[in-house]
């Protein structure tokens, strides 16, 4: 029915836009272009120019019958020119064309040249990483180590990220929470959902990913600076695209097929994507927890496994259509549909006085599936010659969720007897999530240098999480109303901005400000069915943006920026019930947990537009987004929780250098070096520490033929702090190398993730009467063997560049590239 929604609405809306055009006759003129021997010269290029001083005034591609159009023309005197690979270029008779004429120009016919170059080489392609103020790019697709993982595996190993070893969040400015988009469109989702999706993401479907530290008020308020994954499409005429196969091994197998499809006419364009996904994994957590209570110390060391087997479907479906050579009109609907299996082991030891007391082991199997479904329709349009343009979106998502686990807990002396029956747990948690959101973005050049940009948005967001929990009982499971509850939150945010951009000399200025009303209800209903709210805010914020661009001189540019940027409790942090770990193990939410908002300022110098070195201070109030921990040294039970701890105090400084070392061999250096220091509310005591944070990448690139390439990655993290959790040092090595078959169409790559399988958190825990270590270590190394071909008319690139709003967020960061 959704579907059949969207599709209606989507209908209505061409069929309103046809309707809103057909009220103006306008001028136009039409023709065709062949080759000598009347075939349908494909992929002509026709352009239309004046007369009188044979300026361009637009130009286009043919369709697949060789037939072009220009419309709203204005009266006057014409020529065209048609052009197309391995042809002469050939021009018309001038063409007088009258208001409200349509004219039919005579069949253009073009020769084919008998010197036609036979093979076009490239001598150059873009590097993986590329960095610029306030901005970091990675070229997926010319990486070779990058190939055959997901988005969230690319990003966890890329300069500038930094990632949260609690939750996995992805941080790149000052160890804040990014605000994830895809395709320029927030994905909505926090906490696990938004991990999954990420990983659901596979390399083969993503051409870049921008790392923005200074974004400009288009974009939502991110204190914790934007990562945007813009999607991989088609940019030829005709039909293409690319298939892919892979798999792998680490402890256990990965494998993987896909494709991406694009055609494109001379007005429409149909692309998608399609990738299947079938891994197994696993992950080892170790936790080692002291409590000493009334003079007796206690142990708890926790050993778990967990084997995980994924099937995963990721699709993508859009279309766009030119209304006119200024206006487009566009639908996609983006999806992701994934199935995990978990077998769980828990060993928990229990000792006290240093001997051994019992053994619980736990066992489990958990069943969890998901879909995640986006609708979108896309509207932009140039409304005058002066270059006013106006954008539209309009997304409907549904996130839907269902987890089931069963749980056996059995319980064992020190020497193998058990001591007790066997304690059997149903663990239930579906979610349900819908978003609903609208924006529109206006731009008003002012004078060449100089435009305004202003827009609204608002986002609509109701999510529905169910939690059952409870033990068996003659053989029935029943819910205990200590753990079991349905948790209803809605929050709407409405925002507007301004931004006012100009080139005065040498400066380029960028100025904006956004303001956001956000409205959050939170509802707790018990076994019982009874309603309580235990969340309700309204807040109203201003976010000013600037930034200041300054050309010392060719080699020199330096850039000024200022933001503040906000972040928003997930879902779950503010469910008020507790989450269950094991039986001395829980997660709970916090429903008075308020935003954390975060002030930055980046100094930035570049020189030759290569080397570029960064200042950067950031202050975090209200801070929130690290575990602390609540300890009964009675009943020995842990709780982890979220709270406004404190203040956060980043300082730092970052320094990107590429390196041509000869004709064979390149590199990128990336160091992050800060020191961060927290402070806590007076409430949670007397905590105050800092500590350096010292982040190196290097990207080393090999050219070992015309067809063959190698690539050398790596990454070390000195020990640093984070929140109460002091992380030790970790590092990682990756390699691949490849080789361009079948006249450089397919492209076989191999790659070695992790070599020496080090890429693990280890982290102590020293805070009041909380005093424990952990390890946690996901399969990180592994062995993948790639294949990819591209099919259909790659060697003709088109007229034009498809966008789903990728274009216009290029903008948003006040950056001119």
């Amino acid at each position: 029915m959704k579907v059949l929604f969207g599709g209606l609405f989507s209908a209505f809306l061409v069929g309103m836009c046809f309707f809103s055009f057909a009220q103006t006759k306008l001028s136009a003129i039409q023709g065709k272009v062949l080759m000598e021997n009347n075939e349908v010269a494909e992929a002509a290029t026709v352009v239309l120019l004046k007369a009188a001083d044979s300026s361009v005034v637009r130009s286009g591609l043919v369709d697949a019958a060789g037939k072009f159009e220009f419309t709203s023309v204005a009266p006057g005197a014409y020529l065209l020119l048609a052009t197309s690979m391995g042809c002469n270029k050939v021009y018309s008779n001038p063409y007088k064309i009258s208001e409200g004429q349509t004219l039919v120009a005579g069949n253009i016919v073009l020769k084919r040249v008998s010197n036609q170059l036979q093979e076009v080489k490239v001598v150059a392609k873009r590097p993986y990483i590329e960095v610029k103020p306030g901005k970091i790019v990675l070229n997926v697709q010319n990486s070779l180590t990058a190939e055959g993982n997901s988005a969230y595996d690319i990003l966890r190993q890329s300069p500038g990220v930094h990632v949260n070893s609690t939750n996995e969040a992805l941080m790149i400015s000052g160890r804040q929470p990014a605000l994830i988009t895809i395709d320029g469109k927030p994905t909505n989702l926090t906490g696990d959902d938004l991990v999954n999706l990420l990983r659901s993401l596979q390399s083969s479907t993503i051409d870049q990913i921008e790392m923005i530290t200074s974004a400009s008020a288009k974009y939502d308020a991110s204190g914790g600076g934007i990562i945007n994954i813009i999607s991989k499409k088609g940019t030829n005429v005709g039909t293409n695209g690319t298939v892919t196969l892979g798999g792998g091994y680490g402890k256990y197998y990965k494998s993987r097929a896909g494709i991406t499809f694009n055609n494109r006419t001379a007005k429409l364009n149909i692309f998608g994507n399609y990738t299947f996904d079938d891994n197994k994994t696993n992950r080892y957590i170790n936790t080692n927890r002291n409590i000493i209570y009334k003079d007796v110390l206690s142990n708890y060391d926790v050993d778990y496994n967990n084997i995980q087997k994924t099937y995963n479907h990721n699709f993508k479906l859009g279309a766009d259509y030119a209304i006119s050579s200024k206006q487009t009109i566009g639908v996609l609907v983006t999806g992701v549909v994934r199935e995990d299996d978990f077998l769980k082991n828990n060993n928990l030891n229990i000792s006290n006085q240093n001997r051994l007391d019992s053994v619980i082991i736990a066992k489990s199997t958990l069943d969890r599936g998901s879909s995640f479904l986006n609708y979108n329709i896309n509207y932009n349009g140039t409304l005058d010659k002066s270059g006013k343009n106006l954008s539209a979106d309009v997304n409907y998502s549904t996130y839907h969720r269902h987890s089931n686990e069963y749980i056996t807990n059995n319980f064992y002396t020190p020497a193998g007897v058990k001591y007790r029956d066997s304690l059997q747990l149903e663990n239930l948690s579906p979610s349900d999530i819908r978003i609903w959101t609208a924006k529109i973005d206006y731009v008003n050049p002012l004078s060449k240098t100089s435009r305004l940009e202003a827009g609204v948005k608002y986002n609509y967001i109701q999510s529905d999480n169910n939690l059952v929990f409870g033990p068996l009982i003659n053989n029935t499971y029943r819910a205990d109303p200590d753990y079991t509850n349905r948790f209803i939150y809605t929050e709407i945010v409405s925002a507007a901005y301004l931004n006012y951009v100009n080139k005065i000399g040498q400066f380029n200025i960028t100025a904006g400000l956004r303001a956001e009303k956000t409205n959050t209800t939170g509802s707790s209903i018990g076994v019982d069915q009874s309603s309580q709210v235990s969340n309700k805010n309204n807040y109203f914020n201003l976010f000013p943006q600037v930034q200041l661009n300054y050309e010392v001189d060719k080699k020199n540019v330096l850039n000024l920026s200022y933001n503040r940027g906000i972040h928003r409790p997930d879902y779950q942090d503010i469910n008020p019930f507790l989450y269950y770990t094991d039986l001395y193990d829980y997660n709970s939410g916090n429903p008075n947990l308020k935003p954390e908002y975060t002030n930055s300022i980046q100094l930035s110098h570049t020189y030759n537009n290569t080397f570029i070195t960064t200042l950067y201070y950031n202050v975090t109030n209200d801070a929130y987004d690290f575990p602390v921990y609540e300890q009964n040294d009675s009943s020995k039970v842990n709780i982890t929780i979220r709270r406004n701890f404190g203040r956060i105090f980043v300082y730092g400084a970052t320094f990107f250098a590429p390196v041509q070392f000869n004709n064979w061999w390149n590199a990128s250096f990336n160091l992050d070096a800060s020191y961060q220091r927290y402070t806590s509310y007076a409430i949670y005591g007397n905590f105050s520490r800092g500590m350096e944070d010292i982040i190196f990448n290097t990207t080393q690139n090999f050219t070992l033929s015309s067809t063959i390439a190698a690539e050398l990655s790596g990454m070390y993290e000195t020990p640093t702090l984070y929140g109460i959790n002091e992380l030790k040092q970790r590092y990682t090595v990756n390699a691949g190398i490849g080789k361009q078959i079948f006249n450089k169409r397919g492209n076989l790559k191999l790659s070695v993730i992790d070599i020496f399988n080090s890429d693990r958190y280890r982290y102590h825990v020293g805070y009041q009467n909380i005093d424990f270590t952990g390890i946690d270590k996901r399969e990180t190394r592994r062995v993948m063997i790639n294949f990819t071909y591209r099919f259909g008319k790659t060697s003709v690139k088109s007229a034009s560049k498809h966008s789903t709003g990728n274009d216009d967020e290029q903008r948003r960061t006040g950056n001119r590239n």
